[in-house]
């Protein structure tokens, strides 16, 4: 297959006015630009220990969400934001830990999207700490903006919001919750995952899953003129055209595996992936503040069809 490349502006996506348009990109209604980077400097600094599942980093991260949650307004899904279990891994026992928050709907129909980014990372490794500003403090961070946005914007479906320990390992968080969900499984229509979102130098922005729903290409393929800052969204990595089978590369997979539709969005892997120069600092503002726009923009097209 030949690699689809699509340039959408923000009014193919939320609306028909230029006015709109403009104000998905720079509205700090919707979200606070600069308390997103802020949120991805602390968890992605030394104090956090590179956020490893069952260490004393994870804990003062998962700290650090339930407090942020907490903040803004948010509820958490069950009687506490918090979902433990227990695996093995390579005869290593983990205790991991979900941190999971509701937004409820205006629908009855007890339908569910979960949105979802790992906090988790690689820790420490021959003394280096493995920060994972980009993996995946820049998602978990993407969380809180849509926290911040459900201030403002009550949605049809109730929304959890996931912050899933364990990836790095295995997916071992996401499995756990959609093997024990708090609600009936079958009520989850949707999962929007966000691994990697803070940097690329092409400006352009993964997204993966578009085939896993009949209505989800109508939001890709839809042409009208643009008219102001502009975003690259690129379609692949689906397992048929040619490059890496995105498919079970995150938390995505788990909801896949039960026939959950999802859509992922990150960007390709750049020269700090998985390694100790994943700082802060590579993090490029302009492009993660698009991005998330974006999804946020995306989310509530999302939110208005019926699954």
């Amino acid at each position: 297959m030949i690699k689809i490349v699509l340039i959408l502006s923000f009014i193919s996506l939320v609306g028909n006015t230029t006015g709109y348009a403009q104000e998905a990109v720079f509205n700090t209604k919707l979200f606070n630009k600069e308390e997103m980077l802020i949120h991805v400097k602390n968890l992605s600094s030394d104090a956090f220990e590179g956020r490893r599942t069952g260490t004393k980093g994870a804990s003062k991260a998962r700290n650090y969400i339930m407090h942020t949650l907490k903040g803004l307004k948010i509820k958490p899904l069950g009687k506490t934001y918090e979902q433990s279990f227990l695996f093995s891994k390579n005869q290593i026992e983990y205790q991991g830990v979900n941190v999971l928050g509701l937004i409820k709907g205006t629908s009855k129909s007890n339908k569910y999207i979960v949105v979802s980014a790992h906090y988790d990372h690689e820790g420490i490794r021959n003394g280096l700490i493995y920060n994972g500003a980009d993996d995946n403090a820049s998602g978990v961070s993407a969380l809180f903006s849509f926290a911040e946005f459900f201030n403002t914007y009550q949605p049809r479906h109730s929304v959890i919001l996931a912050a899933f320990d364990g990836e790095e390992l295995g997916l071992k968080g996401s499995k756990y919750f959609t093997n024990n969900t708090i609600v009936p499984v079958k009520n989850i229509v949707l999962n929007i995952n966000m691994d990697m979102i803070g940097r690329s130098d092409k400006e352009e922005l993964y997204v993966v899953g578009s085939n896993t729903h009949i209505n989800f290409k109508s939001l890709f393929f839809k042409k009208e003129p643009s008219c102001c800052t502009k975003l690259n969204l690129v379609m692949g990595h689906d397992g048929y055209d040619g490059k890496d089978n995105w498919l079970y590369s995150s938390d995505h997979a788990s909801f896949y595996e039960k026939g959950i539709p999802f859509l992922y969005f990150g960007v390709e892997d750049h020269e700090d992936y998985h390694e100790p120069t994943d700082d802060f600092e590579k993090i490029q503002p302009e492009f993660y503040g698009k991005a998330v726009s974006q999804i946020i923009a995306i989310f509530k097209k999302l939110d208005l069809m019926s699954f």
